[in-house]
């Protein structure tokens, strides 16, 4: 029977689809915590995060234990009953223009994702190849680097400033000439670190030519950073990452931007996506109208992080200094993994290792409670370590791809 072109089109459409979701997982924070997680022996293809002991204390995937805001969860109850339409109110376009007005943008610079994983995979998927390397900081967030493996690119890795721990920005744009994206977290993951804007503003402007700059501001609010989406609205080379994820609690409902020059956020659109929940756009959209949201949850997790950080310096504990975030890194001594194993066995779950820094340990700014748990079984871990911690061996693959 003679097919017409729409037929064929759709036909395309769900092979591409197909290809899409079959060669391409999207790599998230939760994939990274199941990982090196102790809590379950194998790591399911199904990436379901494992459960938890009762009453574990869970610091080691960078969630807010506050969850979203309370105007966020009444604007899910109250859209919920269209939820049987895909979109009936245009909650996610009245997001997307919220957003844009709040911060001096046009619409056509925003694009809706369930999260900011999506369009971190799909900008670097877009603009890196066999000739196109992914230069990035090392250690960072490392979902780019497997997005890379997927593009066929080269990763270049830059060590961190030595002394501030901030990216290298010069390092990072003389690293390769032929460079694809430049990817840059602010504040950094794991570190909590700035790299200072000017930095970063010099680096789009002596870049290799044709680089996008990929700036991760997932955990801007969380610093007194600036943050860089007036260069979205000079036109330059750059795509910016926001999440709801964490500071305004939503990591399980899933939604970010992605954020830049219309001809650079079209690059993603090959890549696909489902429509937006609507709960995911209407707590979100809420959020970004709760003028005290951020302030207040800045100062709650900024509190609880200064009085954990004095009590390792009390101890004589090392740690990387300059956090502005919801996560630090201490330098335990041992392999990484023996502390997070025996800390585990207390009921306290912390993030994980970076290889090239073995001896340090991520963790997580959790409550006031969890923090006063995480320091007092991690005295009793670095008081014993060498005699209660056991050594097991960091895991090398995720569902078969390669730790780096």
């Amino acid at each position: 029977m003679k097919q017409t072109a729409n037929e064929l089109t759709r036909r395309r459409f769900f092979q591409l689809s197909a290809m899409a979701a079959a060669t391409m997982p999207v790599m998230t924070e939760a994939h990274f915590a199941l990982a090196q997680s102790t809590s379950s022996s194998k790591t399911s293809r199904r990436m379901q995060m494992p459960e938890f002991p009762p009453g574990a204390v869970l610091i080691n995937a960078n969630e807010n234990p506050l969850g979203p805001c309370e105007s966020a969860r009444a604007a899910i109850t109250s859209i919920t009953p269209t939820g049987g339409r895909y979109d009936l109110d245009g909650m996610t376009p009245e997001l997307a223009k919220t957003f844009a007005a709040q911060n001096g943008l046009k619409e056509e610079n925003v694009a809706v994702y369930a999260g900011s994983s999506e369009p971190l995979h799909y900008t670097v998927r877009a603009f890196t190849g066999p000739d196109k390397a992914l230069v990035t900081a090392n250690p960072t967030y490392e979902a780019p680097w497997y997005a890379a493996g997927f593009s066929g690119a080269p990763v270049k890795k830059v060590e961190l400033e030595p002394k501030t721990y901030a990216h290298d920005m010069k390092a990072l744009v003389a690293a390769d000439p032929n460079a694809g994206v430049i990817y840059v977290c602010n504040p950094n993951n794991p570190t909590g670190t700035i790299t200072p804007r000017e930095d970063m503003l010099w680096a789009l402007e002596n870049k290799p030519k044709g680089a996008i700059l990929l700036v991760d501001e997932a955990y801007i609010h969380l610093s007194g950073a600036p943050n860089v989406l007036d260069q979205v609205a000079a036109g330059k080379d750059l795509i910016v990452l926001r999440t709801f994820s964490k500071i305004y609690g939503m990591a399980g409902i899933r939604c970010g931007f992605a954020i830049g020059r219309p001809d650079l956020l079209a690059k993603l659109q090959p890549f696909l996506q489902n429509p937006m929940p609507v709960t995911s756009s209407a707590a979100a959209h809420s959020s970004l109208l709760d003028a005290s949201l951020v302030p207040t949850r800045k100062k709650w997790i900024a509190d609880s992080r200064e009085k954990t950080l004095a009590f390792l310096d009390k101890n004589g504990y090392k740690y990387v200094p300059g956090s502005q975030s919801n996560c630090f890194m201490i330098d335990v001594g041992v392999p990484g993994k023996q502390v997070i194993d025996a800390m585990a066995a207390k009921n306290v779950f912390i993030g994980r290792v970076w290889p090239v820094w073995p001896d340090h340990v991520r963790v997580t700014v959790g409550s006031p409670q969890d923090m006063d748990a995480f320091m007092v079984a991690f005295k009793q871990v670095m008081d014993a370590k060498g005699k209660t911690a056991a050594s097991v061996a960091v895991p090398k693959s995720i569902d078969g791809l390669q730790m780096a």
